[in-house]
């Protein structure tokens, strides 16, 4: 990890982060199934870096280049976990993020678990801390389609999860994406227009990140759990300028 004032770079296996004209370019040019890549800058070191809480404005122009393959994105979180470490926490974040169709992250009841997304997870509440020992018997229960429809609305709300869809063409745009991060709520914004609103959000402090890299996973509440890495098919990137955490609005050239 090396700095690059005022974030932390990250680049492992093929990734790269590089200075461009409006920004900065986060690179994956030859990612392999074979080892992890990542291109991320932060604004931590360690979670005990963390300073960012309600409330408080993130606000950005973004663009996404090639045949996206794995996750990438932007937004805060815990450092819940990265591949290769030990450490676990579970997930707390706020973010704009997008998976590839071999992700299958079907957390939110009728929203797809791949994609371009808003979307809010808090699973530190005490809500999901008590359901945690029955786990296992519910994803039993979740293979019924009835159950499902049922129950899982009481696990979504446990472990905070908010989603919304937003449009693919999207990611080939420069646009200006925010986030107005409140006590006890998010507002997720595209060029100034609000598009999601989630209500269960974390307290902080969280860490600042934006990342491209090459993994997928599956985890759906059923308990199917796989994890891998892809080859993306040529150069892919995220670009971002303007990056502002503040508590002023900003526009997008």
């Amino acid at each position: 990890m090396q700095t690059a004032d005022p974030w932390r770079v990250t680049e492992l296996g093929g990734g790269i982060v590089r200075a461009s004209e409006s920004g900065i370019r986060m690179v994956l040019p030859c990612a392999s199934s074979d080892a992890y890549s990542d291109a991320q800058i932060s604004d931590y070191a360690t979670r005990a870096d963390f300073s960012n809480r309600p409330p408080l404005r993130l606000s950005l122009c973004a663009r996404f280049q090639g045949e996206l393959k794995g996750t990438a994105g932007f937004g805060f979180w815990n450092h819940a976990f990265m591949p290769g470490q030990r450490s676990f926490r579970l997930p707390q974040a706020l973010w704009f993020l997008f998976t590839s169709r071999e992700n299958d992250i079907e957390l939110a009841r009728g929203v797809a678990g791949n994609g371009w997304k808003a979307a809010a997870i808090n699973a530190r509440d005490w809500r999901f801390l008590a359901l945690l020992p029955f786990a296992p018997l519910g994803f039993l229960l979740m293979r019924s389609r009835v159950l499902y429809d049922t129950l899982w609305p009481i696990g979504q709300r446990a472990i905070g999860v908010s989603e919304a869809m937003l449009d693919k063409g999207l990611l080939r745009e420069r646009r200006r994406y925010s986030i107005d991060w409140q006590a006890g709520l998010a507002l997720f914004a595209v060029d100034g227009e609000v598009v999601h609103q989630a209500d269960n959000v974390a307290k902080g402090p969280l860490g600042f990140i934006a990342w491209i890299d090459n993994q997928y996973t599956v985890l759906t509440p059923q308990g199917k759990f796989k994890w891998g890495l892809l080859a993306p098919p040529g150069e892919q990137s995220l670009e971002l300028s303007d990056i502002q955490i503040t508590g002023a609005k900003a526009g997008c050239s």
